[in-house]
């Protein structure tokens, strides 16, 4: 049993094909979290209207201040951080969560166009998705365009997801990929909450897992699972425009938190 929290602002169409997608390809029982941050699209209203518990927000709040929500009503040992702007492969919960069993992690992410399993794989299939993202993308943000889109870089989401689970079973990588984290909660009484004054949440859970390994020695520093993937859309739904954050003023950078001892991690991971 997971708990799925997802942090939006408007992008209804994609909104739809994201709940489709996991209703479709979900394994496991499973309860979606919304975190709505003021949308003005009806976004909320949809989900409400399919039967997911929204949490409405009456301004654009951040990452990880709408993922804390999220925990705070979760009801499941299993979390899940997801972007909305994600289709997610056959039977994606049970593998990364067997993968995690296997390895003994309590963080870990899915692979994607972002990073899998080297430099030359990892390119290949960015370039690949800004081709068509570029292109395809002129015909708008509908539900059919960003379904249109997946299905040109993906002739066969199942067998292309299958091959993976298959090539790469169990495999992982230290690092992550944000645009699906999985977090037990047994990890969230170790390093604690999202730092709501971190903008670079995900560098900073990165670095928490990695000072537990190191300090502690009680969990694994968070890892890419590489036979679980799931496609992100990546930046193309920012060009819709975000109101700014109504919390930014407490943030702060990652330089003001962690020691030069840590940053040189957070540094060879920007490389």
């Amino acid at each position: 049993m997971i708990s799925i929290i997802t942090a939006v602002y408007n992008q209804l169409a994609m909104n739809q094909l994201f709940w489709e997608k996991l209703n479709q390809y979900t394994k496991n029982k499973f309860e979606l979290i919304i975190i709505d941050n003021a949308s003005t699209d009806g976004s909320a209203d949809w989900f409400e209207s399919v039967g997911v518990k929204v949490i409405r927000n009456e301004a654009n709040y951040s990452y990880p201040h709408s993922q804390n929500q999220g925990i705070a009503v979760a009801k499941y040992d299993n979390l899940v951080f997801m972007n909305n702007d994600v289709i997610v492969s056959p039977n994606w919960d049970e593998n990364i969560l067997a993968s995690m069993e296997h390895n003994g992690l309590e963080v870990a992410t899915v692979c994607g166009i972002e990073q899998i399993e080297n430099f030359l794989a990892t390119r290949t299939l960015k370039r690949r998705w800004k081709k068509i993202k570029n292109f395809v993308g002129l015909l708008g943000r509908s539900k059919w365009v960003l379904s249109l889109m997946h299905k040109l870089m993906y002739p066969d989401w199942n067998k292309f997801s299958n091959d993976r689970l298959d090539k790469f079973k169990y495999q992982i990588k230290e690092g992550f990929v944000g645009n699906t984290v999985v977090m037990k909660r047994s990890a969230i009484d170790k390093i604690g909450l999202w730092d709501e004054r971190l903008q670079q949440a995900d560098f900073d859970l990165y670095l928490r897992t990695k000072s537990r390994e190191i300090e502690v020695g009680d969990m694994k520093t968070v890892h890419i699972c590489l036979d679980t993937f799931i496609h992100h859309y990546i930046r193309l739904s920012m060009k819709a425009g975000y109101p700014p954050f109504i919390d930014s003023k407490n943030f702060i950078g990652m330089h003001d938190k962690w020691s030069p001892e840590y940053m040189k991690y957070f540094d060879s991971l920007n490389k």
